[in-house]
């Protein structure tokens, strides 16, 4: 298994994304202590469905306190402001995937890039601005649909 991590290859004003996530786990505290490191970089959270079918519930980047501390508070119900992510937390099994990055702007890069595809409606992340165009390729183990 590759280890998580995010490649970048530049082409004039274009950028090339790798993302190599990490296997899919089941969110559960003491779990994201023992596994998740304590480095800046994005992750993704899913919840699953009555059916058994995984649904994205965030996705965002950590950069001061981590991932894992990010990814603890993320999967906390009890530290969770959003009322409808609250009741999520607390009534379906969650999974989450992440990938280090020690570049905010990659971050950003990348953040911007799903938001795009995930909610084009709406204009949740900003890009870095060193790029007129970004794309961004997932390689994973596990057997998720992305966009």
């Amino acid at each position: 298994m590759k280890e998580p991590n995010i490649t970048k290859a530049v082409d004039g004003t274009a950028v090339y994304y790798t993302i190599f996530w990490s296997r899919l786990r089941k969110a559960e505290k003491f779990d994201i202590v023992a596994k998740v490191p304590s480095v800046s970089g994005i992750f993704e959270l899913y919840y699953q469905d009555e059916k058994k079918k995984l649904h994205l519930l965030y996705v965002a980047k950590a950069f001061y306190g981590g991932l894992m501390n990010e990814l603890r508070r993320r999967t906390d119900p009890e530290l969770e402001d959003n009322p409808s992510r609250r009741r999520i937390l607390s009534t379906r099994d969650c999974y989450y995937r992440y990938a280090p990055s020690d570049s905010y702007k990659d971050m950003s890069d990348i953040l911007y890039f799903f938001s795009s595809t995930y909610f084009p409606d709406k204009n949740l992340h900003n890009h870095s601005g060193r790029f007129t165009e970004i794309f961004v390729k997932e390689d994973s183990e596990d057997k998720l649909v992305d966009v």
